[in-house]
């Protein structure tokens, strides 16, 4: 499945919830990661995620997509989180 993570969370948990976004997903730009993932992973994520927020506070959203065939992304202004090559 695709999955697209967008997050809003206090700036005492930033760090552990990129830590975790980043082993599963591609960070995107601020707030938002993407990315394939299995459907044992998404559940270790959902569950990583779940022990260091802050549940009163804190909020995470997953878009879920089973196939990328009806995705399409079209960016405005800087394109973030791209990967580079470096030579």
């Amino acid at each position: 499945m695709f999955v697209i993570m967008v997050y809003d969370v206090g700036e005492e948990r930033l760090p552990k919830v990129l830590s975790i976004g980043r082993r599963y997903l591609t960070w995107v730009q601020n707030s938002v990661f993407e990315g394939e993932i299995s459907d044992a992973n998404f559940i270790r994520l959902k569950d990583n995620l779940s022990k260091v927020i802050d549940k009163k506070y804190d909020a995470i959203t997953f878009y879920i997509l089973r196939t990328t065939a009806y995705l399409k992304k079209e960016n405005l202004g800087v394109i973030k989180g791209e990967s580079t090559t470096i030579i």
